[in-house]
């Protein structure tokens, strides 16, 4: 196993840890500080750290795959697993942070649960692609569209987590109830939909050949 291969793995491992905590803490009532005027909830902002770490890790077991020529089937298949872990982990504890963290009262926004509902789904879906191929022995690589998909996506968490900071200053002229968060994760969505569908007509034969 590969230098690479081992960080992908240390990523998965390290996030279902996360999982973990997060519902552990989820038991318990307690209250955090709010950041002054950004209204960054603290917990939120260490959970913010681990998930750039972690989001780094994942353009760091690419590159140094690809520049050491370390590229395996193993590699292609762990990354897009590790990185739907991350990312739908923080989707779906975001989506109601009152409901999921009592001590989160203060965060204002939240992932838009029907956008969740599309980002789950499309991994679903695209899930259900890679191991029909597998099963073919054929190993589906992440695509240009599934790495923006991946960076919008990361991007959009990390502003719902720091509660729309620096765009929560700006929040107060536009209509009640909007957010300038909520449209970056909008784009998130349309790109992640789009390339879901992109995913699935580049390896349709997939499925032709399941039919036969």
């Amino acid at each position: 196993m590969n230098l690479p291969t081992k960080i992908t793995i240390t990523r998965i491992v390290a996030i279902i840890l996360m999982v973990i905590a997060l519902f552990v803490m989820s038991l318990f009532s307690f209250n955090t500080p709010l950041l002054g005027d950004t209204r960054i909830n603290l917990v939120f902002l260490i959970l913010c750290a681990f998930f750039l770490l972690a989001s780094f890790t994942d353009y760091l077991d690419g590159h140094l795959a690809r520049k050491n020529n370390q590229v395996t089937d193993l590699g292609k298949f762990l990354d897009p697993v590790a990185d739907k872990l991350l990312i739908n982990s923080m989707v779906i504890f975001l989506v109601a942070p009152k409901l999921f963290a009592t001590y989160a009262v203060e965060q204002a926004i939240s992932f838009n649960i029907w956008c969740a509902i599309i980002l789950i789904g499309r991994d679903i879906v695209v899930d259900a692609l890679r191991f029909i191929a597998a099963q073919k022995k054929i190993v589906i690589a992440a695509n240009i569209f599934g790495k923006a998909k991946t960076v919008l996506q990361m991007v959009a968490i990390t502003f719902v987590l720091l509660n729309g900071f620096p765009f929560n200053y700006f929040d107060s002229s536009w209509p009640a109830g909007l957010h300038i968060t909520d449209f970056i994760v909008y784009i998130a969505t349309a790109v992640s939909l789009l390339s879901g569908i992109i995913y699935v007509i580049q390896n349709r034969q997939v499925f032709k050949e399941v039919k036969k």
